[in-house]
């Protein structure tokens, strides 16, 4: 089968691979019919995710038909077309019983490598370095999904693989960033980032009762999207965040912020500046403009959701701040299994249509190219889409 393999930093190719097949009685086979580029896929393009190999099979968004099934197997049959989470998980473990499915602590093979480094290990993950286990990803023509009973979702006639594909992550990764806020009517919610992430953070903060959502970016186009949400816009490379968010507030502050950026974070600031030179001198691994601002920002007593990805230490991290306003902070890799089948509700409802963020639709031949499209924001784009035994050209959405 055809796969897109990462090679190094800035480079993914399109190989020849062997074909999966089931290796426990709990797997099953999917042929991939509708996949993604995420943003989190952009920080190993870019080299700064480490365990990764070269021949690595990249991508953890997908749906698909199900064309093979292990013997244990009995939720999923063949035939049924299924939209897969991220996150690998066993259903039984003590996590996975309270639904903090992200903490599976049984299905990554390799948590050692985690544990060196954090403590614990947890959740194994498709396509996302040997630290979280070495799965094969779903940018890819086929994928075996283990433990596929825990939390694939079977689509009804009616939704198609690419209505729903976004419940495999950026959907409900948005939900729950908006949920750990704890909205209350009336309130104001802060997005920094207007990527697909932050695009689901501020319509499920609408969903969840915000009265306002405020969204920050740079790129004209993504905070356009917003603004088709029903958001209020700041290009923070015009305005000073800060300054905007006080008088929107009468002062306050915004009741709860959402940093989906992460530890790529860009800004025109000094610190900014500095959180750049010191990640190329090995000084800190992240970059935390966006979430400095945003706790800055936010009013005392609120709140701090992170679903951004960070990966280890920060430098000038205003740890005081925080506890001088008694800021609340909630972040982590997100439950999935949990979100999965209420979101499918919603889409159902004619609530939200998650397509409307795609900008560009394309074979997998064409993915290596819309990696570095997407990496650098050119074109427009926001959500690449692939399908992987297509062969039309590349077309806008």
């Amino acid at each position: 089968m055809k796969a897109i393999t990462w090679q190094g930093k800035h480079k993914v190719q399109v190989d020849n691979v062997p074909d999966p097949t089931l290796e426990q009685p709990t797997d099953a086979i999917i042929e991939i019919t509708s996949s993604a580029i995420c943003g989190s896929d952009v920080h190993l393009y870019n080299g700064f995710v480490p365990t990764m190999e070269h021949g690595d099979i990249l991508g953890h968004e997908f749906a698909g038909r199900v064309v093979a099934v292990g013997a244990d197997v009995t939720r999923v049959m063949v035939g049924d077309r299924v939209v897969i989470p991220f996150t690998i998980s066993c259903g039984k473990c003590f996590y996975c019983v309270q639904e903090m499915f992200s903490l599976c602590s049984e299905t990554n093979p390799n948590a050692h490598q985690q544990e060196a480094l954090i403590g614990y290990g947890t959740a194994g993950l498709y396509g996302y370095s040997h630290m979280y286990g070495g799965f094969p990803g779903g940018q890819a023509q086929y994928v075996r999904v283990p433990h596929v009973d825990v939390g694939a979702c079977v689509l009804p006639e009616g939704i198609s693989e690419e209505h729903a594909l976004f419940l495999s992550d950026i959907f409900p990764t948005g939900y729950m960033a908006a949920e750990n806020c704890d909205i209350k009517a009336g309130q104001t919610i802060a997005v920094w980032g207007c990527g697909p992430v932050g695009q689901f953070a501020i319509r499920s903060a609408f969903m969840l009762g915000a009265e306002r959502v405020v969204a920050i970016d740079e790129h004209e186009s993504r905070l356009e999207l917003a603004a088709s949400a029903g958001a209020h816009t700041i290009n923070f490379s015009e305005v000073n965040v800060f300054d905007s968010l006080k008088s929107l507030t009468n002062g306050r502050g915004p009741d709860a912020c959402i940093e989906a950026v992460g530890f790529e974070s860009n800004g025109h600031t000094v610190d900014a500046v500095m959180d750049g030179a010191m990640q190329v001198m090995h000084l800190q691994t992240d970059r935390s403009h966006a979430l400095r601002e945003a706790i800055k920002c936010c009013r005392p007593g609120g709140t701090i959701s992170i679903p951004g990805v960070y990966l280890g230490t920060l430098n000038a991290f205003p740890l005081g701040v925080i506890f001088a306003k008694g800021v609340n902070l909630k972040m982590g890799q997100t439950h999935v299994q949990k979100y999965m089948q209420p979101l499918l509700q919603k889409i159902i409802n004619n609530e939200i249509d998650p397509r409307e963020i795609v900008s560009h639709r394309i074979t997998l031949d064409e993915v290596p190219d819309a990696y570095s499209m997407f990496a650098k924001r050119d074109n427009m784009c926001t959500k690449v889409v692939i399908t992987p035994n297509a062969e039309s050209a590349t077309r806008a959405a």
